[in-house]
């Protein structure tokens, strides 16, 4: 058996990684999207990065592949399958019934995103430059939906006569789930485990994410491996005082980029409670992204995701996404309305990471307005505008257009879907004295680093950080 890293190698996007049997059945785990910079770009200083045109070409022959495996429906997980479709792959995609529902509408969009930008792209092209093509297509999308097959947490499969599958609770977004492989070659079973992301404990809305069955071998994700998030108390309150001291002192917007999946959700019920507590202040609370209205919509199709405290609430309350006050924008004319608003107002916009979408503009119209907050949720890729105001730029360049930071910029990470180290260390402990070998993905090298001092510090000797590309064979 080989394991090959095809994607989120010391990275934080593009997750995908293939198993190849010794009878030469091919497993791919994942299938996502790289994002946050220096993939087509073309710029000089990513010439000769593995990380150059990254969407477009594949580690493997997509026609060679038997099955793929799905951990969760967030694009950096599943982007690029409806392009793995196009280019050949026609085996089945196996995932969690909400993952398959969330794909449905996710990749949609996605694909509506990649016609859009080839669209502007030819007709502003110069006549010489070669013609835009989108990744794939709305076609493609279709096509792909008719390979899935989709399973409840808990329930063993087989992919292969020699291999089950089994998905489990992670706790991490809607239908999010660890893979567990059992494989039985040569008469010897081997186990192997995917913890896909690590979501966490006692967050709103969804089950805790729960430990894997014993695994010989172990692909771990390590967004968050260097540090420990704030706790739930301080977030709310410290939530609340941004909202009132930008909408009640500044009489300004707070504007909060948020994935349309899973965490804009989140802040909606975290809105919601405080509404019905008499915590939050009057002002109008705006999602504007047509995907997290259709994503919200798939949330109330699942309630087997959710966890124990949200089924009380829906007891008094049957609907924890919706108040008085809160408007969900679909379309652009309602969104643009927004941007050219002066009275206080709550607007959540997607991306999360602001480098595409319909945030671009509300950061376009809204960043050098003193009045204003952008309030920072969740990871964002270094290179985005997202991870520039993070990491505490003075000035951006959005759509062409070259602006100063004025308005108040605050960070929250305590909304992270991620787990901090702390909590996925207690998610794969029971691995302790098992596990062969680990091998950290899907996080920045330093932060691997960090995380891999920490593990080997709680008794977890053998751990790897694949590069991109790296193969292995296990013994």
């Amino acid at each position: 058996m080989k394991i090959k890293f095809c994607g989120a190698a010391q990275e934080v996007t593009g997750s995908s990684h293939l198993i190849t049997l010794d009878d030469g059945f091919k497993i791919l785990l994942d299938c996502g999207l790289y994002q946050g910079g220096g993939d087509d770009d073309g710029k000089a200083e990513n010439q000769g990065s593995p990380l150059l045109n990254f969407n477009k070409k594949w580690l493997f022959p997509p026609h060679t592949l038997d099955c793929l495996i799905l951990s969760h429906a967030h694009i950096d997980h599943t982007g690029r399958v409806p392009k793995l479709v196009a280019d050949g792959f026609s085996g089945k995609i196996y995932s969690t019934h909400a993952t398959r529902d969330l794909c449905s509408i996710m990749l949609l969009d996605s694909a509506k995103i990649q016609e859009g930008d080839a669209d502007r792209h030819n007709r502003h092209k110069h006549f010489d430059d070669p013609e835009a093509r989108p990744l794939y297509t709305i076609g493609d999308v279709q096509a792909t939906m008719r390979q899935f097959a989709s399973y409840n947490y808990e329930q063993w499969f087989h992919v292969h006569p020699n291999v089950r599958v089994l998905f489990r609770d992670m706790g991490h977004i809607l239908g999010s789930a660890s893979v567990t492989l059992e494989i039985t070659e040569n008469g010897k079973k081997t186990t192997f485990g995917f913890t896909g992301d690590i979501g966490r404990p006692n967050r709103p809305i969804l089950g805790d994410p729960l430990p894997l069955p014993k695994v010989d071998y172990l692909i771990c994700e390590s967004t968050y491996g260097d540090r420990e998030h704030e706790s739930a108390p301080q977030e709310i309150d410290q939530f609340v005082e941004v909202i009132r001291h930008t909408c009640l002192e500044k009489k300004g917007k707070v504007i909060i980029p948020a994935f349309s999946v899973g965490r804009t959700q989140e802040i909606v019920y975290m809105l919601d409670k405080l509404q019905h507590a008499g915590r939050l202040p009057y002002v109008p609370v705006y999602v504007d992204s047509p995907l997290a209205v259709n994503a919200t919509e798939v949330f109330i199709k699942h309630p087997e995701c959710f966890d124990n405290e949200l089924h009380r609430y829906m007891a008094d309350d049957e609907n924890p996404f919706g108040f008085n006050n809160l408007y969900y924008i679909r379309n652009t004319d309602g969104s643009k309305q927004l941007n050219s608003m002066r009275k206080p107002a709550i607007i959540i916009s997607a991306s999360g990471m602001m480098n595409a979408g319909r945030i671009r503009h509300h950061l376009l119209n809204n960043i050098e307005n003193r009045r204003n907050t952008f309030l920072i949720v969740g990871y964002c890729a270094p290179n985005t505008p997202g991870g520039q105001l993070r990491a505490g730029a003075k000035s951006l360049m959005i759509m062409g257009q070259y602006k100063q930071v004025l308005a108040d910029i605050v960070i929250m990470d305590s909304f992270s879907a991620h787990g901090d180290r702390s909590e996925m260390l207690d998610v794969i402990a029971n691995q302790k004295g098992h596990v062969k070998k680990i091998w950290l993905t899907h996080g920045t090298l330093d932060r691997q680093e960090k995380w891999r001092e920490y593990l080997q510090a709680n008794g977890f000797p053998n751990i790897g950080i694949p590069a991109l590309g790296e193969e292995e064979t296990l013994g």
